[in-house]
C-alpha cells in the first residue's frame, strides 16, 4: 500500500462527454490512488486547464461544443506542461498524427481496457518525470544536468567540474544551511578522508560565487560562519 501512495497521488483531468465512460475511468483511477477531476465539454475542459495544472489529461477528441485537438493548441499557448493522452473512438492515422504533432504524449483508441490505460498513464508520467529532471531553473539560472552546463539569463557560465557539482548540491538544498562536511562527502566522496580541512571547498565556493555575481545571477551563496553555506534567492 505504501508503494502505491509513493508512486501515485498524481492529479488527472478527464475531458470526456460520455457519462458512463467518464464515470468508469474516474472510479478506476481513484481506486488506483490518483486524484481525479472531470470535464464533459470543450469549454469546461478549457476552464480547468487555464485554472489548474495536471500531471496528465485524458482528452477526448469529439466533444459536444468543440474539437479536443484545439485544447492541445490552448495548452501550447498557455505554455502548460501537462501530459496528454488522447482517448478517442476515431482510429484514423491522420487523427493520431495530428494529435501527436500538437503535443499529445500518447493516443488510445476506444474501447480500451483500464489496465492498458493505467499502463499508458504511468508511462507518460515516468517520461515526464525523467524529462523534468534533466534540468532545473532557479530564478534566472538554468542548470542542464545532462550536459553539465549552467546559464544565467541565457548566457553560458564556465564552471569547472567541482564548481558545477557544488552548485547542483546547493540548489538541491536551497534556503537550507549545508555544512562543509556534507558538501565534501557529496562532491568528493571517499577522497575526503585524504584532507585535514575544508580549505579546498572554500576556494571552489569563492570562485563559484564570483562567477555567479559577474553574470548577475539572482541566487547567492551565503557563508554561515563555522558551519557551511546557504543558497538564497535574491
Amino acid at each position: 500500500m505504501t508503494k502505491k501512495n509513493n508512486i501515485n497521488r498524481m492529479k488527472i483531468l478527464i475531458i470526456e462527454d460520455e457519462p458512463e465512460l467518464k464515470e468508469l475511468v474516474k472510479n478506476f483511477l481513484e481506486s488506483e490512488n490518483y486524484r481525479v477531476e472531470v470535464a464533459d465539454s470543450y469549454h469546461s475542459g478549457l476552464d480547468k486547464i487555464i485554472t489548474y495544472d495536471y500531471d496528465c489529461i485524458l482528452l477526448d477528441i469529439m466533444l459536444p461544443d468543440g474539437n479536443g485537438l484545439m485544447l492541445l493548441k490552448e495548452l501550447e499557448k498557455l505554455d502548460k506542461k501537462d501530459s496528454v493522452i488522447i482517448i478517442s473512438a476515431k482510429d484514423s492515422i491522420d487523427d493520431k498524427v495530428k494529435g501527436l504533432e500538437l503535443g499529445a504524449d500518447d493516443y488510445l483508441t476506444k474501447p480500451f481496457h483500464m489496465a492498458e490505460l493505467n499502463a499508458r498513464i504511468k508511462s507518460v508520467l515516468r517520461r515526464k518525470h525523467s524529462e523534468e529532471h534533466r534540468f532545473t531553473e532557479i530564478k534566472n539560472v538554468k542548470i542542464n544536468f545532462d550536459e553539465r552546463l549552467v546559464f544565467v539569463n541565457g548566457q553560458k557560465v564556465e564552471l569547472n567540474r567541482k564548481e558545477f557539482d557544488i552548485l547542483v548540491f546547493l540548489t538541491m538544498n536551497t534556503n537550507r544551511v549545508v555544512s562543509k562536511s556534507a558538501i565534501a562527502e557529496n562532491i568528493w566522496g571517499d577522497y575526503i578522508d585524504q584532507s585535514d580541512d575544508f580549505d579546498f571547498i572554500y576556494s571552489q565556493v569563492k570562485n563559484l560565487r564570483k562567477k555567479l555575481r559577474i553574470y548577475q545571477a539572482e541566487i547567492e551563496i551565503n557563508t554561515i560562519y563555522g558551519i557551511g553555506y546557504k543558497l538564497l534567492l535574491k
